[in-house]
């Protein structure tokens, strides 16, 4: 779809300038990256969601259609996976949050918008938003985060330290990575996963396809070279609420106030790293996202 720049520019109102967005080229980014299976335009809200790592759009795309009419659900899709299998993975964390930034700016200028992250979905989300506020004074009404302490605390390993050569995954996919050749293979992946990411065995009965492993470990590569100093001062205003599963391995949700001048909230429900794939915290979180977000409405 091609829209003459200085249409778009009418359109939208705010911090953008003509200069960016020029170079945005968001529209053909859109569909790519944003998946919005329920479209809603008369919502109040956006809700953009952000997936684990390996995760795809899917999951939180179907939240759409049975959450309440004030909130449009958009779900992040990034390369490497589902119509996007033919491009190469992100090499990493600021070129997946440049990416999303471009294709989120056409669908949140000029609206509320709040978004949800769960597990390496917090930090994209957070990253993303920190991105946005920064470069053009865009910020979430509310930052939802899950299952992961933030960049500035100690979460664990992800992958173990080792040089060598380069060599490619044990498994490979058309979309590849480099790993060096004592990284972690299937085997590995089942026990250290198992071991601090509280996932039951039935997950990995049905998940952990060869291709589902090299998405995963293209991911965790990414997670592994996310550094983040202990905040001098609050980054971001926007409220935080955290939640986490009462099973999971032990997480320092609290330090997420660190990276706010907001109210931060926090809740532990029932299960383990996956809990929210149960359905009454499945309930409980839309109930709680869309209230909030409403209550923002009347407050702001």
């Amino acid at each position: 779809m091609t829209q003459d720049v200085s249409d778009i520019y009418r359109i939208r109102t705010g911090e953008l300038t003509l200069h960016h967005v020029k170079y945005l080229n968001f529209f053909p980014r859109n569909e790519k990256v944003v998946n919005c299976l329920y479209q809603n335009r008369n919502a109040l809200f956006r809700l953009v969601c952000f997936p684990w790592g390996g995760g795809d759009s899917t999951y939180f795309a179907k939240w759409g259609q049975d959450i309440p009419n004030s909130v449009e659900v958009h779900a992040i899709r990034l390369a490497g996976r589902e119509s996007r299998l033919e491009e190469p993975f992100a090499s990493d964390m600021n070129q997946i949050v440049d990416e999303i930034a471009c294709a989120l700016l056409p669908i949140i200028q000029g609206e509320y918008f709040a978004f949800f992250g769960h597990s390496m979905g917090s930090f994209t989300a957070f990253f993303t938003a920190l991105h946005l506020k920064e470069k053009y004074n865009l910020e979430p009404v509310h930052l939802f985060v899950s299952s992961l302490s933030p960049p500035h605390v100690s979460n664990f390993i992800f992958l173990r330290e080792g040089g060598g050569k380069e060599g490619s995954a044990c498994f490979k996919s058309k979309a590849r990575i480099h790993l060096h050749k004592d990284d972690l293979c299937k085997e590995e992946i089942f026990y250290v996963m198992k071991k601090v990411g509280g996932i039951p065995d039935k997950f990995f009965d049905k998940k952990m396809s060869p291709e589902f492993v090299t998405r995963l470990l293209a991911d965790l590569h990414i997670l592994n070279d996310v550094t983040s100093d202990i905040p001098s001062k609050t980054r971001l205003s926007c409220d935080i609420t955290c939640f986490s599963g009462s099973e999971d391995i032990p997480l320092d949700m609290e330090a997420w106030k660190d990276v706010t001048s907001g109210s931060f909230d926090s809740f532990v429900l029932p299960g383990n790293h996956f809990y929210l794939m149960e359905p009454s915290n499945t309930s409980f979180i839309k109930k709680y996202i869309t209230k909030t977000l409403e209550i923002s409405a009347f407050t702001s």
